[in-house]
């Protein structure tokens, strides 16, 4: 397993690729591990997890830098990302015990009935590469917290990463075999399902990983949570303040490189304020520093990898062909590494790719609305349902729209974001279940009915 510099094409290391014998013999630690890790008390839990945020701003630098040699992102959003890592441990260290504490219900007299959440064992998880750090945390920091213990099968371009994690929860005093990182390849995940040993899986990735997943886990009845990918409107109304809209968007499309399940992929921009918005967001993004991932003024570094920007410039070139106009961008940029630049394309038809697929890169893709009507159809005429935005200056209005989106989570005149403190995910293609604050943490527990005579 190779870990490639996407912004030079140099490799960075190599690493041992796991087999089904070190997977079994994890499996095996795993379940020793859980029999003492769901005794310990939540509150020493809890202590861990906060000793975990503590490792991470310790190494932030080191992490930082991990993250940037093997996929691209910019070294100052790569240090945003360790930090929000220990934000949500600080989040569960605080919280943990009040989303768990047993829910009491009505009874006969002289009885005692309530619910409790007892952890389920070990848990899977299988992680993407574009936010290599929060995806896992956001999984490990509420599922080990509630008791469970984890097994990180990481994207293949990460293994620095995966490792790296292992090594925060080993350096906070995590008891040996709670938290593993296996460097695994993708056939070995089916087997693991199959497993009687894992009890469940999460998956945050793309949608053919999520079906496979969870047609493994139903066959062998083991629950799961399945965040995929989004392909998100951003919805610019009449009355919305659109230097402010064109800002945020700007950064909403090529935060992360656009490689993110909840950047805004799909403007639609009401007819009266089409022409005014398109010319300042390609302003906007036009301003935006493409280089070096190292670099500190870097805004734009690299795609992860150049097969993926192969795969993007391909449905960019399939748009144009339907009737696309690309107005700034629109071809990877002649220099080593895989640098794509930020895209804008108008007149975007309906079933091109970048209107009906989810493009995973800087490519952002406007569409004209007639009125809010108009805006809701446009933004509902997709097979995903993760996030979206909305944009006007009257809340209320806001609010109405955006009841009428479907979608995991919408966020008026502001970006998609995931918060440990909201419940994260989607419906649809994008997945079910949902991670983070008090849903998340209650995911994979057994939710016991305890009627005491």
């Amino acid at each position: 397993m190779e870990a490639i510099d996407p912004a030079t094409g140099e490799t960075v290391a190599t690493y041992e690729t796991a087999t089904w014998s070190d997977a079994d013999a994890a499996l095996d630690r795993a379940t020793d591990a859980f029999e003492s890790w769901r005794e310990r008390p939540l509150r020493e839990r809890e202590e861990l997890l906060a000793a975990a945020a503590d490792v991470l701003r310790e190494n932030t630098e080191e992490y930082a830098e991990t993250m940037t040699r093997e996929m691209g992102k910019p070294i100052s959003q790569a240090r945003s990302e360790v930090e929000k890592c220990a934000w949500v441990c600080d989040h569960y260290a605080e919280h943990a015990s009040s989303y768990l504490t047993p829910e009491g219900h009505p009874s006969p007299p002289g009885s005692d009935v309530q619910t409790v959440y007892d952890p389920l064992g070990p848990v899977l998880a299988v992680m993407p590469w574009n936010f290599p750090f929060w995806q896992v945390f956001r999984f490990a920091a509420p599922y080990l917290t509630a008791g469970n213990v984890g097994l990180l099968k990481h994207a293949s371009n990460v293994p620095g990463c995966a490792l790296a994690i292992e090594e925060v929860f080993r350096e906070a005093g995590y008891p040996e075999d709670v938290f593993q990182s296996l460097l695994a390849p993708s056939d070995l995940v089916d087997d693991m399902l199959a497993d009687e040993r894992l009890r469940a899986a999460t998956l945050t990735g793309s949608g053919p990983a999520g079906r496979a997943v969870a047609s493994s886990a139903g066959e062998n009845l083991k629950k799961t949570v399945l965040e995929l990918g989004g392909s998100d409107p951003f919805v610019v109304l009449d009355d919305a303040d659109l230097d402010d809209a064109a800002e945020i968007g700007a950064w909403a499309r090529n935060l992360n490189g656009g490689q993110s399940c909840i950047a805004a992929k799909r403007f639609l921009v009401h007819t009266e304020v089409y022409d005014a918005f398109v010319d300042r967001l390609v302003d906007e993004i036009e301003s935006l520093t493409v280089g070096d991932p190292m670099d500190e003024d870097t805004e734009i570094g690299p795609q992860a990898r150049e097969d993926l920007m192969a795969d993007l410039h391909e449905q960019v070139e399939a748009s144009v062909d339907a009737g696309a106009t690309v107005v700034t961008g629109g071809e990877p940029l002649d220099r080593d590494g895989a640098f794509y630049p930020p895209t804008v394309l108008t007149d975007v038809p309906p079933d091109c790719p970048a209107a009906g697929e989810e493009t995973f890169g800087p490519v952002a893709a406007v569409l004209e609305v007639e009125d809010e009507d108009d805006a809701v159809e446009t933004a509902n005429d997709t097979r995903f349902g993760l996030g979206a935005s909305v944009w006007t200056a009257d809340r209320d209005r806001g609010r109405r729209v955006g009841r009428r989106i479907d979608a995991g989570c919408v966020y008026v005149n502001q970006l998609v974001k995931s918060d440990p403190r909201v419940p994260f995910g989607g419906v649809g293609d994008s997945g079910y279940g949902r991670e983070l604050a008090e849903p998340g943490i209650k995911e994979f527990v057994n939710r016991k009915t305890l009627w005491v005579e």
